[in-house]
């Protein structure tokens, strides 16, 4: 895979989620663009990428959902950190916030983990197949490391992507951050998904008129997620996390990253993980896409 102008982006618009498969760079990127230092080049070894990952409080590994070989990737991360330091936790995007207790029970050997994928209703929500994603749960649950649920419910978000966030009921907003903390004031966040969405659009699958309501849905999703990573993170502040999702949510740090650093300020060290081959054509020094590009054929 060449990380080009390269992405998985889930597209929320009338109530369905629609996975894409480019995700494009933005071509002008606005002025002001946030720069971030990192310990390497992205395109580091793995053993270079190993050893500047064990300085993060906060890690993130973004994958592409279809690629199973991710997972195998992941894996060998999860494996090294342990044995570095086993006090660490794992994040996960592929079940929503409602199911903690399910995850929990799964954890503590009190349900199977065909319960598992039966009682988070993993089919339905999330749909990649299960034996992909199961040794990250076994991973988990032979070293007894807590795994926290990160997603927004679905249904949440194809309700804003519909109606917006007013929307809402009040038993809906249970599982997301206060509307306060929904921030949907970065130009180049909002630049690059408007490039999605009007792709998308062009072949017929969405109008103008819907983008804001994308947007705020995407973002829903971006802050959900950082809301769980920085409470856990408040919560166990010696834990290390290493968190699990797509790779849209966390490139230059404008999804998941830039909002966990708002919350927490200058008191976790992040550091990003993406997953593919880079050929023929080099980065952007800034923004930088990730702190690391993990190339799987090494």
């Amino acid at each position: 895979m060449k990380i080009r102008r390269i992405s998985s982006f889930y597209l929320l618009s009338a109530g369905i989620c629609l996975l894409l498969a480019t995700w494009a760079y933005p071509r002008n990127l606005p002025a002001g663009q946030d720069s971030r230092t990192v310990v390497d080049r992205p395109t580091a070894t793995q053993t270079e990428i190993l050893d500047g990952l064990v300085a993060a409080d906060i890690i993130y590994l973004g994958e592409t959902h279809d690629r199973p070989e991710d997972r195998q990737a992941q894996l060998t991360i999860l494996e090294a950190l342990y044995r570095d330091n086993p006090n660490m936790a794992i994040g996960l995007e592929m079940f929503q916030r409602p199911f903690q207790g399910v995850l929990d029970d799964y954890l503590a050997g009190k349900i199977t983990e065909a319960e598992l994928v039966e009682r988070s209703e993993y089919e339905r929500r999330w749909g990649f197949p299960w034996e992909s994603y199961a040794p990250l749960l076994r991973f988990a649950k032979e070293r007894q490391l807590p795994v926290a649920a990160l997603n927004v419910p679905s249904e949440v978000t194809r309700k804003v992507a519909r109606e917006g966030l007013e929307s809402l009921t009040p038993e809906e907003r249970q599982h997301i951050p206060p509307f306060a903390e929904i921030h949907t004031d970065n130009a180049a966040y909002r630049q690059l998904l408007q490039e999605v969405y009007e792709t998308h659009a062009s072949a017929g699958h969405g109008n103008s008129t819907g983008f804001d309501r994308f947007l705020t849905a995407q973002i829903l999703w971006d802050e959900t997620m950082a809301d769980a990573i920085a409470q856990y993170r408040q919560a166990h502040p010696d834990t290390r996390i290493v968190t699990i999702v797509g790779r849209g949510h966390v490139v230059y740090g404008y999804g998941i990253p830039s909002r966990v650093a708002r919350r927490l300020g200058d008191a976790a060290v992040q550091r990003s993980v993406l997953f593919g081959e880079v050929e023929g054509e080099e980065l952007p020094a800034s923004p930088l896409i990730a702190d690391y590009i993990w190339q799987n054929s090494q």
